[in-house]
This record gives C-alpha cells, sequence and structure tokens, in this order.
C-alpha cells in the first residue's frame, strides 16, 4: 500500500508519498494505515482547551437590543486529549495542567494499557509530539505505540478535530460551570458518552475533508 495521507489542501484525493512530512525519527513511520496489516490499531488523536467563557452556541433578544447572557467572572479551563478509531472506539484523557511532553507521555501509556497489541498514532506536528522526552518514551518501548504525523497546517484532515468541534458546542445551556472541577466534570460526561455512541464516533469519518481515511480503509467501517 503506498502512502495515503493526503496532501494538505486536497483532503480526500490519494497522493503519492511526497505527500507525508518526513519521520522526525526511524521510530516516526510515514504510512499510518498499513498499521492494520500487521494487527495494530490505527487512531487519530488531538488536544483540545474548553474555556468557561467560550461561546457554545446562539440566543435572542428583544429586537433592537442586543442580548446580554450572564456568567461567571471567573475564568478556567480545561484540556482534553482524545483517540478516536473507524471502528467506533473513543479513548480520552481531561487534565488541568497545561500540555506538556509529560502528560502526552502520560496520555500514550494509557493509551498503550488499552491494547494488546501496536497502537498507530495520527496526530499533527505539535511541538509536544515531536519532542526528545516523547521520542524518548516511543523508542523504549517500540511495541507499544508509534506516532504518524499529518500534513503540516491541515487541521481539517485530522477526524478528531471533529470531536473537539463537537465538544466546544455541548457543554449544558442551561447549567454553567462554577469553577474548573464542574468543567472537568461536564467534559469528562460528554466524551464518556460518545464512547458509548460508536455509530457517531463513527461518523466522525464521514466528514468531506476526512473521507479519505474510509476510501482507503473501508474494511474497517
Amino acid at each position: 500500500m503506498g502512502a495515503v495521507l493526503p496532501a494538505a489542501g486536497r483532503a480526500g484525493r490519494r497522493t503519492g508519498p511526497e505527500c507525508c512530512p518526513a519521520p522526525v525519527s526511524g521510530d516516526l513511520a510515514q504510512d499510518p494505515l498499513e498499521g492494520e496489516e500487521d494487527g495494530g490499531e490505527i487512531l487519530f488523536a488531538d488536544r483540545v482547551g474548553i474555556r468557561l467563557d467560550q461561546v457554545t452556541g446562539r440566543t435572542w433578544g428583544e429586537k433592537g437590543k442586543t442580548p446580554v447572557v450572564r456568567r461567571s467572572g471567573n475564568r478556567f479551563s480545561v484540556d482534553a486529549m482524545s483517540a478516536i478509531s473507524t471502528k467506533g472506539r473513543m479513548h480520552f484523557m481531561v487534565f488541568t495542567e497545561s500540555f506538556t511532553a509529560e502528560v502526552m507521555c502520560r496520555f500514550l501509556d494509557r493509551l498503550a494499557g488499552h491494547f494488546g497489541h501496536k497502537v498507530h498514532l495520527v496526530v499533527d506536528g505539535h511541538s509536544v509530539h515531536r519532542s526528545k522526552k516523547v521520542r524518548g518514551r516511543l523508542a523504549t518501548r517500540p511495541n507499544d505505540v508509534e506516532l504518524h504525523f499529518l500534513p503540516p497546517y491541515s487541521p481539517e484532515l485530522n477526524p478528531d478535530e471533529l470531536v473537539n468541534a463537537d465538544l466546544k458546542h455541548s457543554p449544558p445551556k442551561q447549567h454553567r460551570a462554577r469553577d474548573q472541577v464542574e468543567l472537568a466534570t461536564e467534559t469528562r460526561r460528554f466524551l464518556r458518552r460518545r464512547q458509548r455512541q460508536p455509530h457517531t464516533v463513527r461518523g466522525y469519518f464521514g466528514g468531506p475533508h476526512v473521507r479519505y481515511v474510509l476510501d482507503e480503509n473501508p474494511m474497517s467501517f
């Protein structure tokens, strides 16, 4: 099988090996969709930040008057790292600290613990993903997880971005989190609900820019 990640700006089209960025080191391969041929599991992952004061929907107001949505003056946020597969599986981790190499390694350890075979994880080129600490962790346990990078500046090629968009537009409309603990609880509740909805997770791969994953690997749907 040739390289299957489409070039940036040309989502959905099969391209040659030049479409994929060069690996950072020998343990970062170019063709993740070959993973299932060797019994591995292919997942797409991304990190998302959720803020209390973000706009999550539309409201209404009296004609000629700008509607005012009352909310707490507190500002806080939580982050989540999720990974999804075309089989409808979702794995996630919610955290409140900054996204660092240590956090990424913790996520990789948790992810590897859910599988009895190798995981091929497709991610963007974030500096944390390419950090020395993450590369070191991958090198010490090469049979656990292998990273594959999407082309630069092409978030639309990552199906997990649709999970992020879904999450940001799904907080309760009638109740706003009052603190960081409540915001983290709401985030976990949403992601756990999606975990129990494999048909919805599979649906994230149906978008026009990410359909290439199914076109190249139809038997995994």
